[in-house]
């Protein structure tokens, strides 16, 4: 049994969605304070989880997006409109991956059905050029 308690342990180490950041270790990290983070959280951009003890905790994925979102605010973007981008970006990123997926699910598909054509129109062509008598015109 032992081995299967460490088991999840090691897969959270690579689980970018795994909120291990405390608030103060998610602000370092990222070059903001707390404060700014609790704002992208009251605008929706992150849902942190929260411990058992009701702080908030913060994974990777987190805490690129809010990188991202300290970046357009160092900028001078409002950090209503930062979240709006980002948000838009992430949709945006979404979107042409499921096009993507679809594309390649279409390409699948049309050689798929270019090989059974093939093998239709070869194997009705190999039957017709040896009694072409019997066609009507």
């Amino acid at each position: 049994m032992p081995a299967e308690s460490q088991q999840p342990a090691a897969d959270r180490l690579d689980d970018d969605d795994y909120p291990a950041y405390t608030m103060g270790r998610a602000a370092e990290l990222i070059g903001s304070t707390p404060g700014f983070l609790r704002s992208l959280g009251e605008a929706g951009l992150i849902n942190p989880k929260r411990s058992d003890g009701g702080h908030r905790r913060y994974s990777r994925r987190q805490l690129r997006t809010a990188s991202r979102a300290r970046e357009l605010v160092d900028q001078g973007t409002p950090i209503e409109a930062a979240c709006r981008i980002i948000s838009l970006e992430d949709r945006l990123d979404e979107a042409l991956r499921v096009n993507e997926e679809l594309r390649a699910h279409e390409d699948q598909h049309d050689q798929h059905d270019r090989h059974d054509r093939h093998d239709r129109h070869g194997s009705s062509h190999g039957s017709s050029h040896g009694s072409s008598s019997g066609q009507k015109i």
